[in-house]
């Protein structure tokens, strides 16, 4: 068992903000590790002291796992927390930080090897008896066809390696196999370095239904489930916890499965086990693991009344949880918004620039986690969240309440937001009844209010 001092933070914005936060609490020092771009960030004026890493371009800096290791090792660092994103699931930062005596607060080194690649972990979880889409590795072109023909279509084609949408391109017929098989691969080689993709057949009403995990490699719990349904391009805008209308029979079998196949791989820190809920069927498959905190994790807090960054932290540090699963009561409903500088009638184009106002009201219910204050600097180099806000309450119809409230008063200028999509999402009669599926968000993008040039 080893005591943490100080913490090099190997990321940034909203989430560098929360981890100095509870680091804080918890009267740890913290070392934020900023590119040029962030020098300035609140996240560098929050942590005790901040060091550059490299320039603004993320793989020049953020995904340099040698300037991350150094830096945290010149800071006098014990530990080195990865936030998400980035070198979160990276297991060459996880073994580095072993070689050279720095705690990795996350998985194990061998946590990642099994969930990392996703045919791997497709494998772990057959062998954990977990129900998986139908589907399978393809090399060739020959052999997606084959596959395809005998599981039918419509099918979805997946980087190994991937994440967040990239190299994923939905086939509905035939003739756009060749064609979105070479873009798939392509683009998967692009973000990940690593082109191989697999296949699965396509649930077309489908819900995106995830399990937090929490162990500390003898005790493995599980802190309820997020629906995550409300999403763009397999990118979720609108996450939610507990999951609103699944069967008792449903939820109890999403909870047990997930905790079964963190089981079978000895996981050990905070995870998440994703899951595709048929919905005609009234049947779930397994994603995918993310070996990491999400960026959704605040629902699970609000409802659960834990901090699972100081879990983390304990857990890095070789202590026991202390909690029993009947310790964790789900109390009330959570619903996080995601808010980014992007253009939502132009295609959702980025929108970075200079904030001049950033305003959140004090509701009770809400929390706001982002890294916003007037002056800061939207860099165009990173992803475009600038805030997420959450709302809790007695049941789901007062969270919904309290949401709206807060997009309708919230004030952010200099950039274009999609706040305005937030607030059509929250008045909108099919999400406030609840379940929707995977396709939801399309179907209303049309009736998303114009604003002024800036929001």
């Amino acid at each position: 068992m080893t005591s943490i001092k100080r913490v090099f933070i190997a990321n940034r914005g909203e989430i560098a903000v929360r981890i100095v936060r509870t680091c804080r609490e918890l009267g740890l020092e913290t070392v934020l590790g900023v590119s040029e771009a962030d020098r300035c960030s609140l996240g560098a004026q929050l942590a005790t002291r901040s060091v550059c890493i490299g320039p603004a371009r993320a793989a020049d800096s953020y995904l340099k796992v040698g300037a991350i290791v150094e830096a945290a090792k010149a800071t006098g660092c014990d530990a080195v927390h990865p936030g998400y994103g980035f070198l979160s699931e990276n297991r060459a930062l996880a073994e580095a930080c072993d070689k050279y005596g720095l705690i990795f607060i996350g998985p194990t080194p061998a946590n990642l090897a099994a969930v990392g690649d996703k045919l791997t972990a497709r494998d772990h979880a057959k062998a954990a008896g977990v129900p998986l889409v139908p589907g399978g590795a393809v090399e060739t072109l020959e052999e997606a066809e084959r596959l395809a023909e005998e599981m039918g279509f419509p099918i979805l084609i997946k980087a190994v390696a991937g994440g967040g949408g990239r190299g994923m391109k939905q086939v509905r017929q035939a003739e756009e196999l060749a064609g979105q098989f070479s873009l798939a691969i392509a683009e998967a080689a692009a973000a990940f370095g690593d082109g191989r993709v697999y296949i699965e057949r396509l649930v077309t009403v489908g819900r995106h239904v995830e399990v937090q995990i929490i162990s500390d490699g003898v005790s493995m719990l599980h802190a309820g489930e997020r629906d995550c349904s409300v999403q763009r391009r397999y990118q979720k805008v609108v996450e939610e916890a507990p999951a609103p209308r699944l069967s008792d029979k449903l939820r109890a079998g999403l909870h047990e499965a997930a905790v079964r196949f963190a089981e079978h791989i000895n996981y050990r820190s905070l995870g998440t086990v994703e899951f595709l809920v048929d919905v005609e069927r009234e049947e779930f498959y397994f994603l995918e693991m993310n070996a990491r905190i999400q960026v959704e994790h605040p629902v699970t807090e609000v409802i659960a009344g834990l901090d699972l960054v100081a879990l983390q932290i304990l857990i890095a540090e070789g202590r026991p949880l202390g909690l029993s699963q009947d310790d964790i009561r789900l109390n009330g409903h959570a619903i996080e918004c995601r808010l980014n500088a992007e253009d939502v009638h132009h295609d959702f184009r980025p929108s970075p620039g200079r904030i001049t106002l950033a305003w959140f009201p004090s509701l009770n219910g809400l929390r706001v986690d982002t890294h916003l204050q007037p002056g800061a600097m939207i860099p165009p180099h990173y992803d475009s969240m600038i805030a997420k806000l959450i709302a809790w309450g007695e049941n789901r119809d007062a969270a919904i309440e309290t949401m709206a409230t807060a997009l309708r008063v919230c004030a952010i200028e200099g950039v274009k937001t999609n706040e305005a999509l937030h607030r059509t999402i929250m008045a909108d009669l099919r999400f406030r009844k609840g379940g929707v599926d995977t396709n939801y968000l399309a179907g209303i993008l049309s009736g998303v209010p114009q604003r002024g040039a800036l929001e």
